[in-house]
């Protein structure tokens, strides 16, 4: 009886040590778990810019998760498109369509296969495709067509093309500027992404073909409640001034002040042109000359007859007739006034300038900044030259944008100066291309702003413990493991006396 006794006793002990050792494991197992969320997953958008003169293709990429309920957003590649304007197909709708497919098929070899579903695309036509639509509504409407087929026919998410207001690409080039200089929110050292604590918002001044667009943060409220665009970026709301001038891009003042020119020469088919340089000449139709609803058509023109443009190197004539051209003097709004009779409050604060802004500045050795009187004589000195000098001066640049360098440095300055007022806070102007390697423009933003529409990628999530944590719960598993053998062990080995 001794002998039972003491192999019972035994067998006690081991169920009660193996009992609490299983309880410790299954403690260890369920206490002080840690919840974390893997990298977020990378999103890819793209956004096609389907300007007046040419279209570009933007890819951009961003991080899942978002902040704040917009994606941080950075450029990874340009494509430009060959050939003019999705808005010069007006006579070859599907043309406008293939001249897109060379640049998908970059964006379809730069975005990883696995990606490409889900990645947004859009097309925002701007200046070129409002002309259209004022001059031919059915040619608009089957470009437009044409490109949603072509486009749908890639293995992305298209989101659609349309043409944006004067207003929203205004709004969006601010948007831009302003995303990538870090002024709505900035990336800390310790990795996180926080408003930044005085955030310096610049203006946007942007030209293109078509139309001229400024967007600022004014320093009193707007008094024109229509010329403000309210925005909503990263939990701030934003009250932006912004007018987009119609007509008023450069190659449509050039051809108003075309235009203008023929009027004043009567029926000459020889017509001298201040803003071109001594020994050039440019021959025009009529119909090309009269072919945009930004020029008054006079009702019996021949459109097969030509005129020819001589150019004479009269800086101080080519400005005065710009100034005629932009009309800065007629505003019922006045002081607060842009040109054209315009309602804008004064200019606050710094403005980056960029487009037409940019290359005409930075041909001319003007850029990034420099004092208004170097801007005025560099430009006289460049507009007196002859013809043949320039070809001789600069023999590798294109003669078709030689030749409209004084005629666009003038027309910069009458705007910048006489239209804007920056003649007080010219020093406040950058021209800029690009800032952190991402090109300026309405694209950025306008994807910005698209992301709180687009879902964020939801994030995988796993559950773990601590290291010290899991090497505990190992030793007390398997220790309770081994007990547990034992006790097998000792139950088949153990034969009671009776």
């Amino acid at each position: 009886m001794g002998k039972l006794s003491a192999k019972k006793n035994i067998l006690g002990v081991f169920v009660t040590v193996t009992v609490c050792t299983t309880i410790i494991a299954l403690v260890l197992c369920l206490a002080q778990h840690y919840t974390v969320d893997l990298p977020h997953g990378t999103q890819y958008g793209m956004v096609f810019d389907a300007g007046s003169s040419h279209t570009s293709l933007f890819i951009y990429k961003w991080p899942g998760g978002k902040e704040n309920n917009t994606g941080i957003v950075s450029q990874v590649k340009v494509c430009e498109v060959d050939g003019g304007g999705i808005s010069s197909y007006k006579q070859d709708p599907p043309a406008a369509a293939q001249s897109l497919r060379q640049c998908l098929d970059v964006a379809k070899a730069t975005i990883p296969v696995e990606q490409q579903q889900s990645c947004p695309v859009y097309l925002g036509a701007t200046a070129g495709m409002r002309l259209l639509r004022l001059q031919d509504e059915n040619a608009t409407n089957d470009i437009m067509e044409e490109v949603t087929k072509t486009i749908n026919g890639y293995p992305f998410n298209f989101r659609g093309a349309q043409i944006l207001s004067g207003m929203a690409e205004g709004a969006y080039g601010w948007v831009t500027i302003n995303y990538i200089l870090e002024g709505f929110i900035k990336h800390t050292f310790e990795g996180k992404w926080v408003p930044p604590k005085a955030g310096r918002i610049l203006g946007a001044l942007d030209l293109g073909g078509g139309s001229t667009q400024i967007a600022f943060t004014p320093k009193d409220p707007v008094k024109q409640p229509d010329s403000e665009a309210a925005l909503q970026l990263y939990g701030h709301r934003y009250g932006v001034y912004t007018h987009s001038y119609l007509c008023f891009g450069k190659d449509q003042a050039m051809k108003q002040l075309q235009a203008y020119l023929v009027e004043m020469s009567g029926s000459s088919a020889i017509v001298m042109h201040p803003c071109y340089h001594t020994g050039f000449n440019l021959t025009l139709t009529l119909g090309d000359l009269y072919d945009s609803p930004c020029v008054s058509k006079p009702g019996n023109i021949d459109p097969e007859k030509s005129v020819t443009f001589s150019g004479t190197s009269d800086p101080d004539q080519c400005l005065n007739l710009i100034r005629f051209v932009v009309n800065i003097t007629e505003c019922p709004h006045s002081p607060d006034c842009g040109f054209n009779g315009v309602y804008q409050p004064p200019v606050h604060g710094e403005f980056f300038a960029y487009s037409a802004y940019y290359y005409t500045f930075d041909f001319l050795g003007l850029a990034p900044q420099a004092p208004l009187p170097k801007v005025t004589s560099t430009i006289e000195t460049f507009c007196k030259k002859s013809w043949n000098s320039l070809l001789a001066e600069y023999p590798d640049t294109k003669e078709k944008y030689l030749r409209e360098y004084c005629a666009s440095a003038q027309y910069i300055m009458t705007i910048l100066v006489q239209g804007y007022k920056f003649n007080e806070t010219w020093d406040k102007i950058y021209f800029q291309k690009k800032v952190a390697d991402t090109d300026i423009g309405w694209t950025l933003g306008y994807m910005l702003n698209l992301t709180n529409l687009i879902a964020p990628r939801h994030p995988l999530v796993v559950t773990g413990v601590q290291r010290s944590q899991w090497a505990a719960e190992v030793f007390f598993i398997v220790f309770a493991l081994f007990l547990s053998l034992v006790l097998l062990i000792f139950l088949f080995v153990w034969q009671p006396e009776h």
